[in-house]
């Protein structure tokens, strides 16, 4: 059977640095075409190390990696022009403008027509709403605006691929928001993102597919819709009569019980799960004044906690 397009294949992908330390374990990845996937996992599981691999960074030390449908990285030469990355946070020359660091960047890549240079550079910056610094020298320009200008740099072609590494790193809630509506503009443009983050409501909210890392190896992959769904949502009760439900759940099985208000949310055992109708029908019989009874929808965060074990590095 012929294998779907993919605009990211890796087989058995592995990085063993010279420490002995693994960074990378035997990684199956497979990003579709057309998707904008989230790559997710805590500090030090293996994603940076990963997308250094897929943009011919640092060579495998076993395993292969397939990229927009050529071996990486010897078909790098190729493949790189139709590639936009944006990783480890950019570079720039500080004593340049945001502007002229960009017309810098064109410069160096041998596909650019020459003449159209100032109108690229010009789209790009208006793009990721930098136009009113371009004049600015890049040393002045906060984290958020170098992120910007990064994506700026990532954007002076048409791209088939994005691959960016936290790209709202360091900008305000508005700037995120802009950055997000920015990556939904351009998967409809036909790109495909490939998004790593640790911020799971930003997966949660732009993403078709993601996959989850830890400890170098891959945990899962599949839509955001099937990955949340994966995981059990937990049991949510509202009633006046908080002590009295936590009593009775407790004494059913249910763990983890947060009273919040009138409402009351716990874990429902993993074996033996005692029916949703029955758990209902000992509530009401104990006297407690059920007004809402039910599951809660899973997030992503429920099946990253229920996946990896731990909560997740905030700090990236």
């Amino acid at each position: 059977m012929e294998e779907p397009p993919a605009a990211i294949r890796t087989r058995g992908l592995s990085k063993r640095y010279r420490g002995g330390q693994l960074a990378v374990d035997g990684l199956d990845l497979v990003v579709p075409r057309g998707s904008v996937f989230g790559f997710l996992g805590p500090n030090g599981s293996g994603k940076t190390t990963t997308i250094r691999m897929l943009m011919g960074l640092i060579e495998p030390s076993s395993g292969t990696a397939e990229v927009l449908g050529e071996p990486m990285p010897r078909a790098g030469r190729r493949v790189l022009p139709k590639v936009g990355a944006l990783i480890e946070g950019p570079a720039f020359y500080g004593f340049l403008t945001g502007r002229d660091n960009l017309l810098r960047f064109d410069a160096a890549d041998p596909t650019a027509d020459p003449r159209t240079r100032a109108a690229r550079a010009d789209a790009a910056l208006d793009r990721v709403g930098l136009v009113a610094a371009a004049g600015k020298k890049a040393r002045a320009y906060s984290l958020g605006m170098k992120q910007r200008l990064g994506l700026a740099a990532a954007l002076l072609q048409p791209r088939e691929l994005l691959v960016l590494d936290e790209p709202t790193n360091g900008l305000d809630p508005q700037g995120m928001r802009e950055i997000r509506t920015l990556v939904r503009e351009l998967a409809a443009d036909g790109a495909t993102v490939f998004l790593s983050s640790h911020l799971l409501d930003e997966i949660e909210q732009v993403c078709t597919h993601a996959a989850v890392m830890a400890q170098g190896r891959l945990l899962t992959q599949g839509t955001v819709a099937s990955l949340a769904s994966s995981t059990r949502g937990r049991l949510a009760v509202t009633t006046p009569d908080t002590a009295d439900a936590v009593r009775v759940l407790k004494e059913l099985g249910v763990s983890d019980l947060v009273v919040v208000d009138e409402h009351v949310t716990g874990e429902l055992p993993a074996t033996t799960a005692p029916d949703l109708a029955d758990l209902n029908a000992a509530l009401v019989g104990a006297g407690v004044r059920v007004r809402a009874f039910g599951r809660e929808r899973a997030s992503l965060e429920d099946a990253f906690v229920a996946l990896t074990g731990e909560g997740f590095d905030v700090a990236g």
